[in-house]
């Protein structure tokens, strides 16, 4: 059995790791910011916090791991802000949740274009999401915000599936499902699911990378009339 003496210095390295971690992770963020998702290197985070690069792998392995714990990190910051958005309206009304919900996102992204970006336009290979890279489960915890929304919505029985869906593509849903913890959700509402999602996307990436600035100073009522036809498709237009 370990000391207490010993016990306390294993509890002050791991605090000096930590915090470490997280100032690695701040001058990543701020390189992201500031110069691009290309600037975002060991080399150059060793260069800005006075190490060396061979400090920084004490922390960091790989350029790989840095850009998955910098993605993972702005994951779960998006979902504790979708999250705490979700709280402003009542638990027993999903659909103004969801609304609140999408319009954080709208204005998260806004606020932090280069983040927004880093996450969901994969400039570069290493912030990919796939299923065992270390960012994939936070990237399904913002999911999971919209998603249980959605679910709820579901469960009111106000979504009207398509009736004309490819079998042979719609089992590549199955994947969402396996996110839902046992819900029996058909296929066909997830692709009601998925493609409101798609729109939803669309229009903040539209308006977050600049592709509106042609024809309009002001998007947001086009974002609003676009989230009303997203929430209309899952009857939630007033709820």
């Amino acid at each position: 059995m370990p000391s207490a003496s010993e016990t306390a210095a294993g509890g002050r390295r791991h605090r000096v790791r930590e915090e470490a971690l997280a100032e690695i992770l701040r001058t990543g963020r701020r390189l992201l910011v500031d110069e691009g998702p290309s600037a975002v290197t060991l080399r150059a985070i060793a260069r800005e916090m006075g190490m060396t690069a061979p400090g920084l792998y004490r922390y960091y392995a790989s350029h790989r791991d840095l850009i998955q714990a910098l993605t993972s990190h702005l994951y779960d910051e998006l979902a504790a802000a979708l999250a705490e958005a979700r709280e402003r309206r009542p638990a027993e009304e999903p659909g103004r949740q969801l609304r609140e919900v999408c319009r954080e996102l709208r204005r998260w992204a806004l606020a932090h274009p280069r983040e927004f970006g880093l996450l969901f336009a994969k400039p570069v290979t290493d912030a990919d999401t796939a299923p065992g890279s270390a960012a994939h489960d936070p990237s399904w915890r913002f999911g999971t915000v919209l998603l249980d929304l959605m679910v709820q919505l579901w469960h009111h029985g106000s979504i009207e599936p398509p009736n004309d869906l490819d079998p042979s593509w719609i089992v590549q849903l199955e994947e969402v499902r396996e996110h839902l913890a046992g819900e029996p959700v058909p296929l066909e509402i997830l692709y009601v699911f998925v493609s409101c999602w798609a729109r939803l996307y669309g229009a903040v990436a539209v308006e977050v990378f600049g592709h509106l600035d042609f024809a309009l100073t002001d998007p947001e009522p086009l974002f609003e009339h676009t989230l009303h036809d997203i929430l209309t498709a899952l009857g939630a237009s007033d709820r």
